[in-house]
């Protein structure tokens, strides 16, 4: 298997173009690899190879522009699989999550056994348009870290395995709070800036945004610095607080707000002071942020059917389609704690 698709341990996203039927055999052991890194055991990674090996299959049969990404849960405790493709879409989703159902015409073989297989699975699906799937595998004491809705891509620059980039997200008193971290330029010294963006946040996730802004700004001043964006979502509303060119912005079934990009500065060495936005949300909506890895064009004229992916499927959907191969690129995806699901 090719280095450069190893899975790092840094939490980085392993993408696998299914542009040969050899991809599949890369996808599967590429996913057998990183559930043992996530601390998965027994029969994890095997079945975590099983899934990766029966969704890279489905969109080698059947789809067009196809990919599978790989990686751990955004708040840990297991790993992830994201199949993403052009087309054709599956006409009858009902009849393919059926367990047995299998032909070799179709996109959706297989899927009654990946659903049997997964701690869950997440499926959207549109005639003409596409096909994203999420399955998640979990060990049984981290079930209900399958089921959170919150989802995130981070990318490398294509060929590489270091990510500049980070992401991650914690929940506390009732809140959700999201950070994206983009490490100045790329390879090795920008993934040292964003992990020791990461290492504060996990401290104390739950502190005051400008009080986290500026803790993060203190350990990063021996790096090369990073534009650091960080959310807290609760029911109603959301707070942004960052430094640099992190965008934010509120998906609803109607439409996408953009909202706010962080102040000109690089934390760790000219930050602002930091100052904390506060947005209104609608019920249901989704946060996401990402770096400029991402085109912020993606949200101009999104698609009725992108505008209805869950979380956990909207990171991969921007990606697959909006992400700069010559940069970093992340996006994270989360909606408030206990509100409803799309």
């Amino acid at each position: 298997m090719d280095e450069s698709m190893t899975p790092a341990v840094t939490g980085a996203t392993v993408q696998i173009r299914i542009d040969h039927h050899s991809a599949v055999q890369v996808a599967a052991e590429a996913a057998r690899t990183l559930a043992e890194q996530c601390g998965l055991t027994g029969s994890l990674p095997d079945r975590a190879a099983v899934l990766a090996s029966e969704l890279a299959g489905n969109v080698d049969k059947h789809a067009t522009g196809g990919a599978v990404y790989l990686q751990p849960l955004l708040m840990g405790g297991g790993m992830e699989i994201v199949a993403v493709d052009r087309g054709p879409g599956i006409d009858d989703l009902a009849r393919a999550l059926t367990d047995g159902y299998s032909t070799t015409a179709t996109l959706g073989a297989g899927l009654g056994a990946i659903r049997r297989i997964a701690t869950e699975v997440t499926i959207r699906t549109e005639p003409g348009i596409g096909t994203l799937v999420c399955a998640r595998l979990t060990g049984p004491d981290h079930r209900h870290r399958a089921q959170l809705d919150a989802g995130s891509a981070c990318l490398p620059i294509e060929g590489q395995q270091l990510c500049g980039d980070a992401c991650a997200s914690a929940d506390t008193a009732g809140s959700r709070t999201a950070l994206v971290v983009d490490g100045l330029g790329h390879g090795p010294e920008a993934s040292e800036a964003a992990q020791a963006a990461l290492r504060v946040f996990r401290r104390a996730p739950d502190r005051a945004l400008p009080d986290m802004l500026t803790s993060v700004h203190r350990s990063l001043r021996h790096t090369r610095g990073a534009a650091v964006g960080i959310m807290r979502l609760h029911q109603g509303r959301a707070e942004y607080c960052g430094a640099g060119n992190i965008r934010a912005s509120v998906v609803t079934h109607q439409g996408i707000r953009p909202w706010v990009t962080g102040r000109p500065g690089v934390v760790g060495w000219n930050m602002p002071t930091p100052q904390t936005h506060t947005l209104p949300t609608d019920q249901g909506a989704i946060a996401v942020l990402h770096s400029d890895g991402i085109n912020p064009r993606w949200a101009l004229t999104p698609s009725p059917f992108l505008l209805r992916l869950p979380p956990s499927l909207l990171p991969a959907a921007v990606a697959h389609t909006h992400r700069s191969t010559r940069d970093d690129a992340t996006v994270l995806a989360a909606r408030a704690p206990g509100g409803p699901f799309a």
